[in-house]
């Protein structure tokens, strides 16, 4: 079956780092947008970060533009999100999404979330 599990959470101090993994499986990895998106206590969750099915085009929100970077591995099926200059106002539950658009409908899948605590 589908799977999307997320990895490398924590807590960190403001100005550290993390390096967050979805691993995926059960699906054609390789043909599937993945995205990383974040869900703030209270707050609708929201997109962080895009990478195109090659690896080829990314596209950030403007609150982690030049801290973030997203990657993948299609070898690994699997996609990755580094974070640096981390700030408290990062903290929240990340998750990873696939997505794959077709002529009529679209298929996507989420992982269940890890928690990123940013704070001293």
């Amino acid at each position: 079956q589908v799977q999307l599990v997320e990895s490398g959470g924590g807590l960190v101090q403001p100005g550290g780092s993390l390096r967050l993994s979805c691993a995926a499986s059960g699906f054609t990895f390789s043909r599937y947008t993945m995205s990383w998106y974040r869900q703030a206590p209270g707050k609708e969750r929201e997109l962080v970060a895009t990478i195109g099915s090659t690896g080829g085009s990314t596209a950030y929100a403007d609150f982690v533009k030049g801290r973030f970077t997203i990657s993948r591995d299609n070898a690994k099926n699997a996609v990755y999100l580094q974070m640096n200059s981390l700030k408290p106002e990062d903290t929240a539950i990340y998750y990873c999404k696939a997505l794959r658009r077709y002529s009529f409908k679209s298929e996507e899948y989420w992982g269940q979330g890890t928690q990123v605590t940013v704070s001293s």
